[in-house]
């Protein structure tokens, strides 16, 4: 299968495919600065929660490099208000504040390391740091693609909501992941993809990656799922995460709550599948994960084209949380966890 590299580091600066021009146009987007990748995760033009992980620790890794700073003192007060930069950005993403995280963590212990370390290595390690981040994506979403596709079986009809694949990573893919996993097994299947309003991640994004890679797919508008799964067209449903709680309760794209409560009611198995990174144990439940409300922009017009009146109030949440109970299970690198989530998800730290 093709391989689609979403961001990774080259000459000194972070290249990404723009997710906004897909799937009309294929081109990518060179930040030399720590801003424009701020800007880039801002206005989607990469999206995903393990990607943005990525992303925030090159641009990391990039604004270190820009900072000119007299002493070590400033060095990190520099260092530390570019990683509030990219700590503000999306807040549901688990992943980046794991990214952030690790990246300080680096910083610490590169600075610690010898009384006369210079900018230069520091610069080095973070660099170093932030392009292992990437490969370790690539190769924890491999991981959990053999893990995941034993859930499916030849000739699987699957719904998947929003794009958790390669495109939502550094590469391979969550969701999707398991699903080409499945198919370099020789597994026919074909995939449902919900076109995920309000902005379309599953029309421009997820079908994009499926026809790249001939995997057979069929387009729905989101409302028309229920209905697949009473005729009994739709055998699982697979979808990815932004943050999981301690008791298993996850946060992903808005919709992907109905979309488990349609398949409780209709007998289907909901798996989520997300790496390590993505859970989150100092949240107990899912209430208290933070959800993201976008502008009114994305639900009142598409690329330029206005649907709704002007002046008509909206609401525009990124994501919803779907209880533990809904969940079959949580498909990670680590393996397949099942309920008791609270237990199983705790043994995996």
């Amino acid at each position: 299968m093709n391989q689609i590299r979403t961001l990774f580091w080259q000459d000194n600066a972070v290249v990404m495919i723009d997710q906004k021009a897909l799937p009309l146009e294929e081109r990518t987007l060179v930040c030399t600065r720590y801003e424009d990748v701020v800007a880039a995760i801002n206005d989607l033009t990469v999206r995903g929660a393990p990607a943005i992980g990525v992303a925030a620790a090159m641009g990391i890794a990039l604004g270190a490099r820009q900072i000119q700073a007299a002493n070590t003192e400033a060095f990190q007060r520099d260092f530390m208000a570019i990683c509030d930069a990219f700590a503000r950005t999306r807040p549901t993403a688990r992943n980046l504040f794991w990214a952030i995280e690790r990246m300080k963590r680096c910083f610490e212990k590169t600075l610690a390391s010898d009384t006369s370390i210079t900018p230069s290595d520091i610069n080095q390690a973070l660099v170093a740091e932030a392009i292992g981040i990437c490969e370790e994506d690539i190769a924890v979403n491999r991981k959990m693609g053999a893990n995941g596709r034993s859930l499916i079986k030849d000739g699987d009809r699957i719904l998947t909501h929003c794009n958790a694949g390669a495109l939502a990573t550094a590469g391979y893919g969550t969701a999707l992941g398991v699903m080409r996993a499945a198919c370099e097994e020789g597994k026919k299947i074909h995939v449902f993809v919900d076109e995920t309003r309000p902005v379309l991640q599953g029309a421009r994004l997820t079908a994009w990656e499926l026809m790249k890679e001939n995997i057979p797919a069929t387009l729905i508008t989101d409302n028309m799922a229920g209905f697949l799964m009473q005729r009994g067209k739709i055998d699982l449903v697979i979808t990815g995460a932004d943050r999981i709680a301690a008791n298993g309760d996850t946060a992903n794209k808005i919709g992907t709550y109905a979309l488990a409560v349609l398949a409780k009611e209709n007998n289907i198995p909901f798996y989520i599948a997300a790496p390590r990174s993505t859970i989150d144990l100092s949240l107990k439940t899912g209430d208290e994960i933070p959800i993201e409300e976008r502008n009114s922009e994305e639900v009142v017009a598409f690329q330029g084209a206005r649907s709704a009146p002007f002046g008509m109030p909206v609401y525009n949440p990124a994501f919803d949380v779907t209880p533990h109970r809904y969940i079959t299970a949580i498909i990670t690198e680590a393996g397949i966890i099942r309920s008791p989530f609270e237990k199983n998800l705790s043994g995996l730290f």
